[in-house]
C-alpha cells in the first residue's frame, strides 16, 4: 500500500466516524461500557483468585513418622517430599518445637511440671502445596513412603477452595463471551449504517475501478479506531479508581485486612492493558471486517 493510499484510507475512516457520529458514539459507549465491565470483572476475579491462592498456600498437610525413626531419616523423607512438583514448601517441626508450640498454646505455666517431652515422637513436616487440588495425590504418595506413620490432611477445605476456583473460571469465561458478542454486534451495526450512507459513493468508486480492498479499508479503520478508543477510556478510568477502591475496601473492612490480600495496580494492569487493547481493536476489526464483506456488493 502506498503512503498516500494509507493516509487517504485513515482519513476516510475518521470521516466515517464523524459522518455517523450518533451510531459511532453508540458503538463507542457500548465498547467502553463492555470493556469497563470487563476490566472491573477482571480485577475482581484476579484479586479473588489471589486471595484463594493465598488461602490455598495456608492449607498444610501434616506428615508424622514412625516411633524410633532417626532425625536423619526424617530429613531424607522431607527432601523426597520437597522434590514433588506440586509442593510449594515444607517446614520441619522437631519434637522439641512441637512440644514448645503445644505447651504455649494449651498449658502455659503448667508446662513447667513436665520434665520429659511427652511429644518426643511427634516430629512432623508441614507441607504446603502450589495447587490444593493436588492434595490427594500428594497424600497418596507420602503414605507410601516407608517410615511415615500418619498423614493429616484438610480434604474438605481443599475441595471447597478447588471448587470455588473452578466456578469462578467458568463464570468468567461466560461473562467475557457475552460482552464480546454485544460489542461486536454494535460495531457491525455502525459499519452497516456507514455503508448504507455511502452506498452511491461506493458504487461510483467500484465502477471506475477501485478494488474491494480500497473500498473496504476505511470501514475497517473506522471499526479499529472505535475499538481502540473504546479500550483506552475504561483503562484510564480503571487506573485512576483502582487504588481508591482498594483503599476504601480496606478502610471499611479493616477487620478483614489481614485476610484480604489485594494485587497492586501494576500487577493488574501489566496484563489488563494489552488484553483490553487487543480486545477493543479485535472487536472493532472483526465487527467491521465481517460486515463489510457481507455488504460490499453495492
Amino acid at each position: 500500500m502506498r503512503i498516500s493510499t494509507f493516509f487517504y484510507t485513515l482519513k476516510q475512516g475518521i470521516v466515517n466516524i464523524f459522518r455517523n457520529k450518533w451510531y459511532s458514539l453508540a458503538s463507542l459507549a457500548t465498547i467502553t461500557t463492555c470493556l469497563l465491565m470487563f476490566g472491573v470483572f477482571y480485577s475482581v476475579v484476579m484479586n479473588f483468585q489471589y486471595i484463594l491462592k493465598s488461602a490455598q498456600e495456608g492449607v498444610a498437610v501434616k506428615v508424622f513418622f514412625e516411633d524410633g525413626i532417626s532425625e536423619d531419616q526424617i530429613l531424607k523423607i522431607g527432601d523426597t517430599i520437597l522434590n514433588r512438583e506440586e509442593v510449594l514448601k515444607a517446614e520441619y517441626v522437631s519434637a522439641t518445637e512441637a512440644w514448645e508450640e503445644f505447651s504455649e498454646d494449651y498449658l502455659g505455666e503448667y508446662a513447667d511440671g513436665y520434665t520429659d517431652n511427652p511429644l518426643k515422637d511427634c516430629a512432623n513436616y508441614k507441607v504446603y502445596l502450589k495447587d490444593v487440588s493436588k492434595q490427594q495425590d500428594l497424600v497418596a504418595f507420602v503414605e507410601s513412603i516407608e517410615g511415615v506413620r500418619e498423614v493429616v490432611q484438610s480434604a474438605l477445605t481443599a475441595n471447597m477452595l478447588s471448587g470455588v476456583n473452578k466456578l469462578v473460571g467458568y463464570v468468567s469465561i461466560g461473562i467475557i463471551l457475552i460482552l464480546l458478542a454485544v460489542s461486536t454486534f454494535l460495531i457491525s451495526n455502525t459499519v452497516t449504517i456507514g455503508i448504507s450512507v455511502r452506498k452511491e459513493e461506493i458504487s461510483i468508486m467500484k465502477y471506475i475501478g477501485a478494488t474491494d480492498f480500497f473500498v473496504r479499508s476505511p470501514f475497517v479503520i473506522e471499526g479499529i479506531i472505535i475499538g481502540a478508543v473504546g479500550a483506552a477510556i475504561p483503562l484510564g478510568v480503571m487506573y485512576v479508581l483502582y487504588n481508591k477502591i482498594i483503599g476504601f475496601v480496606i478502610e471499611k473492612f479493616n477487620i478483614l485486612s489481614q485476610l484480604l490480600k489485594f494485587l497492586t495496580v501494576e500487577q493488574i494492569f501489566t496484563t489488563l492493558i494489552p488484553v483490553s487493547l487487543i480486545l477493543g481493536i479485535g472487536i472493532g476489526f472483526i465487527g467491521s471486517f465481517i460486515t463489510v464483506r457481507k455488504h460490499i456488493r453495492v
